[in-house]
C-alpha cells in the first residue's frame, strides 16, 4: 500500500483538472507525473493555479507528449474523451474521466439531453459511475471510472435513502440547485482575468439541465424529477433543495431511520439538522474545499411535505473529490486518503 502510483492529468488547466491536481499533490499514494494543456504548453501550472505555488514545479505539456503512467485522468470538454479515446486508452490501466462522456448507460437519455447519438456506444458499458455511496462494490474492480455531474451528485445523495427505503409518495419530485460560477466549467484563467463576467460564463437555462439524465438513471425507481438550476455569485458550492411528499402515515422518525440506515457508515455524508445555532441546515460555505456532502431536511407535518437539502463543493465532492474517492476504492487505499480536509469556519 505504501508504493506510490503515477498519475497524469489531461486538461489540467481547467477547474476540474486543476482541482484533481490539487488533491493528487497531497495524496499519500499518488505521484503526479505529467499534466497537459494544449494552450499553455511550457507554462508552469501555477500560472493558472496560483494556489499551488510552492507545492509543485510542474509545467504543462502537450497531450501528444504523454508517457505511460499507472492512472490517467481525463478532464476535457464534453465529447472529446469519447471521440479521442484511442489516443489515451493504452497509456494507463486505470482511467478516470471527469467529463460527461461515459456517465450515462441509457443511450436514449444521452441523445435526448446531449442532442446527438453517443460517439462510442461500444464503450459505455465498461465504465462505472463514480458515486461511491451507490456503487462502491463495482468501483473495487473498475478500470474505467466515469465522474459524476456536480448537480446530479447533490441531488442523488440528498434523495437516495428516501427512495431506496420507499418513503416517498408517488408523484413528481421538484428540485432546485443554486449553483456557483465554477460549476459552469469555465477556464480559471478566463474567470480570474474577468471576474465581472463570472455570471455570464455560466448561463444555465432553468429547464432541461443535462444532469437530470444522471439523476433519473441512478435514483431507485427512476422517478419523475424536474430540475431547475439557478445562478448565484458564489465561486464554489451547490445548494440543492427538493420538494417531496412522504407516504401517508410516515413521520420524521422514519426519515431519520432511512438516512441512518443508508448513510450510517459513509465517511463523507454528514446529516445536518439542528434545533439551535445559526448553521441548522446544510450550507455550501461549510463544505468549501471538502469532500463532504451535508444533508438535511424539514418535514411539514400537517401536509406530509418533506423538503430535502444537500450542500456540496461542486469541484470536490461534485467533481474531483468523488473521483479520487472512487479511485481510492479501486486501488485498495483508505477511502478517505487525500480527502481529509474538514473545511474552514468562519
Amino acid at each position: 500500500m505504501s508504493e506510490k502510483k503515477t498519475v497524469s492529468i489531461v486538461g489540467a488547466s481547467g477547474y476540474a483538472g486543476g482541482e484533481f491536481l490539487r488533491l493528487a499533490l497531497g495524496h499519500p499514494y499518488l505521484e503526479v507525473k505529467q499534466v497537459t494543456s494544449r494552450r499553455m504548453v511550457g507554462d508552469p501550472v501555477t500560472l493558472v493555479h496560483p494556489n499551488l505555488r510552492g507545492r509543485t514545479n510542474l509545467k504543462f505539456v502537450d497531450p501528444a507528449s504523454l508517457e505511460p503512467c499507472d492512472i490517467l485522468v481525463l478532464s476535457m470538454p464534453h465529447g472529446v474523451a469519447a471521440r479521442e479515446f484511442e489516443k489515451y486508452q493504452h497509456l494507463a490501466p486505470v482511467i478516470v474521466d471527469l467529463s460527461a462522456d461515459f456517465r450515462l448507460k441509457n443511450l436514449d437519455l444521452y441523445k435526448k439531453y446531449y442532442g446527438e447519438d453517443h460517439p462510442r456506444p461500444d464503450l459505455v458499458g465498461q465504465w462505472v459511475y463514480a458515486n461511491p455511496e451507490l456503487y462502491r462494490e463495482a468501483l473495487k474492480t473498475a478500470n474505467y471510472i466515469a465522474g459524476c455531474g456536480c448537480n446530479a451528485t447533490a441531488t442523488i445523495l440528498g434523495l437516495y435513502p428516501l427512495l431506496q427505503e420507499g418513503l416517498l409518495a408517488p408523484g413528481p419530485i421538484f428540485t432546485t440547485v443554486l449553483i456557483s460560477t465554477s460549476a459552469a466549467g469555465a477556464e480559471p484563467s478566463l474567470a480570474s482575468h474577468h471576474p465581472e463576467r463570472a455570471g455570464s460564463l455560466r448561463a444555465y437555462k432553468p429547464t432541461g439541465h443535462r444532469h437530470t439524465a444522471e439523476i433519473r438513471e441512478n435514483l431507485p425507481g427512476h422517478p419523475e424529477l424536474h430540475l431547475t438550476a439557478i445562478a448565484t455569485d458564489r465561486v464554489r458550492g451547490i445548494l440543492m433543495t427538493a420538494q417531496t411528499f412522504l407516504r401517508p402515515g410516515l413521520s420524521e422518525k422514519e426519515v431519520w431511520g432511512a438516512y441512518r440506515k443508508v448513510y450510517g457508515a459513509e465517511p463523507f455524508i454528514r446529516m445536518v439538522k439542528l434545533k439551535k445555532g445559526i448553521h441548522r441546515y446544510p450550507d455550501p460555505k461549510m463544505v468549501e474545499g471538502t469532500n463532504y456532502c451535508d444533508v438535511g431536511f424539514e418535514l411539514e407535518e400537517e401536509t406530509g411535505r418533506l423538503v430535502v437539502i444537500a450542500a456540496i463543493d461542486n469541484l470536490v465532492k461534485g467533481t474531483a473529490g468523488h473521483a479520487l474517492q472512487s479511485l481510492n476504492i479501486r486501488m485498495g487505499w483508505p477511502e478517505t486518503a487525500g480527502l481529509e480536509f474538514s473545511g474552514l469556519h468562519p
